[in-house]
């Protein structure tokens, strides 16, 4: 399990169970979720929470790699599905050269 920083301010942290599905492909699944904010941290009520349900894999027949998006609430039923596919361009780049746009808006530890 490991956790990520999620949204555009990055305030929620979501435990994250990754796991491989039957294709090979990763599986990662949503669970506790909490929000950080400064001095401010509390555990999202189930209620207000989404569980995130997301399959990755590569299909050697058609060379792409295929994603597959499921987000529920355990109260409100579904809230957002997507199925695609993507081609990858792999860019190299030297050590400490990440493009700004990619870099996290913050780093925090958390125990």
């Amino acid at each position: 399990m490991c956790c990520r920083l999620l949204g555009t301010h990055q305030h929620l942290a979501v435990d994250i169970h990754l796991s491989v599905d039957d294709r090979g492909g990763l599986r990662l699944r949503s669970a506790a979720q909490r929000f950080y904010e400064g001095l401010i941290g509390f555990n999202l009520p189930l209620a207000f929470s989404r569980v995130a349900n997301v399959c990755e894999w590569f299909d050697e027949r058609d060379q792409k790699f295929h994603i597959e998006v499921n987000v529920q609430n355990h109260v409100w039923g579904p809230l957002f599905g997507y199925i695609g596919s993507f081609t990858v361009n792999w860019v190299t780049i030297k050590n400490g050269e990440i493009p700004a746009d990619l870099v996290p808006v913050r780093y925090e530890r958390r125990e």
